[in-house]
């Protein structure tokens, strides 16, 4: 009898030591792994896809870019504010942010203008607090002739203050954009992150391997 328990209890050691070196090689590395992957995507930066053209030629179809998420601030769940943030979205700056028509949607657009200031558009050309306003360098139109007259968001936007944190976001293909011209600003706090670099960059209508377009690869966006 007391063999037989020695045996059994030798077993169980044996089991137990085991499964101790599975966790600590396997389940506590894997876990720790996926704790600060989330942790990052959440609060450091994200990756995210690019699906139409509203922003070309700036980004393309098939581009992948990461995006800096504190840098407008920390987000915390169920709280709609940001904090600690090491600034405040700026003219120019090309940010990830939900769709305010429906939140489960990402959009990617350039910031115009931010609270307090004024935008008008006249035919095609975008003025900030009255000051004509240069295109970005690869900002792209598809249609030579505008509306002239009237009331034609996409070509001509009547004189508007921007709301406190809140922007007016425009894609840089202007004539193929659904932007603030169309539905409105941007609250702040549906912010996601700014645009920061791209990191892959794939061509789906070409052959392999022109698929890949290597140039674009570690690009800044600007």
């Amino acid at each position: 009898m007391k063999g037989g328990s020695l045996q059994d209890s030798s077993d169980n050691m044996h089991h137990r030591s085991g499964f101790h070196r599975f966790r600590k090689d396997w389940i506590e590395p894997i876990v720790i792994a996926l704790i600060i992957a989330g942790f990052i995507r959440s609060y450091i930066i994200q990756p995210f896809k690019i699906p139409s053209g509203s922003m070309e030629d700036t980004l393309l179809v098939g581009d992948h870019l990461l995006a800096v998420k504190f840098l407008y601030g920390f987000k915390l769940p169920f709280i709609h504010k940001h904090y600690f943030k090491i600034r405040n979205p700026q003219p120019g700056d090309v940010i990830v942010f939900k769709y305010p028509n429906d939140p489960s949607k990402d959009y990617i657009k350039r910031c115009i203008a931010v609270g307090g200031q004024t935008v008008e558009i006249r035919n095609k050309q975008v003025y900030v607090d009255g000051l004509v306003q240069d295109n970005p360098k690869h900002v792209k139109f598809e249609k030579n002739s505008f509306i002239t007259g009237g009331y034609e968001p996409g070509d001509n936007y009547p004189l508007t203050t921007v709301p406190e944190r809140s922007f007016y976001a425009m894609g840089d293909n202007r004539d193929n954009s659904n932007d603030s011209r169309f539905w409105g600003f941007v609250p702040y706090e549906n912010i996601k992150g700014k645009a920061f670099i791209l990191y892959w960059s794939w061509d789906r209508d070409s052959s392999f391997p022109f698929k890949v377009r290597w140039s674009r690869l570690f690009r800044l966006i600007k």
